[in-house]
């Protein structure tokens, strides 16, 4: 399975629309784009990994750079990860969770909800 990314304008927010397979292979691609946006003078970038079907360790540690990246920047990443997508649940919520990483994210079920809330001053 391959990996897309679509980005999208959503008010202040750069939105990063994953879907496929994170992995070894295809996680670079997700670094490049997030660099990308911060490049374009971005400082609030969302990732959606609602239609992520899988995610490997090189995909946490492109989410965990990426968190690094944002904030060395005084950016802000925040993550779409519902209770329930993909297929049968959000696979990299579960992934996160079991690795003890997940409280590192700030983590939003919608992109509704994940660019309404304000950025902080």
């Amino acid at each position: 399975m391959t990996l897309t990314v679509d980005a999208e304008s959503r008010g202040e927010w750069a939105v990063l629309r994953v879907a496929g397979e994170l992995d070894l292979v295809t996680s670079p691609v997700v670094r490049q784009h997030v660099h990308d946006a911060v490049a374009d003078g971005r400082r609030s970038v969302v990732l959606d990994l609602s239609q992520v079907l899988f995610c490997d360790s090189s995909g946490v540690g492109v989410l965990v750079a990426s968190r690094r990246l944002m904030r060395s920047c005084t950016g802000q990443l925040r993550l779409i990860l519902p209770h329930r997508g993909a297929e049968d649940g959000s696979h990299v919520n579960r992934v996160l969770a079991a690795l003890g990483v997940r409280r590192l994210f700030d983590c939003y079920p919608d992109l509704e909800s994940a660019t309404a809330e304000p950025l902080p001053a």
